[in-house]
């Protein structure tokens, strides 16, 4: 499953939800998933180097 798919299924998810707790859980992966999809586009695009400056 890529990224993208993953956020699409948290979205998904998102909309169904009714229990609060549960509603959090999947907000704070959500935005985890679109960090790491930020952060591998910046990877793709050179705007980032993910590698250590050692």
């Amino acid at each position: 499953m890529t990224i993208e798919q993953h956020i699409e299924e948290l979205r998904a998810e998102l909309k169904n939800v009714c229990d609060a707790a549960e509603r959090r859980q999947i907000e704070v992966e959500l935005e985890l998933a679109q960090a790491d999809l930020a952060e591998a586009l910046a990877e793709q695009d050179g705007a980032i180097v993910a590698e250590p400056p050692f």
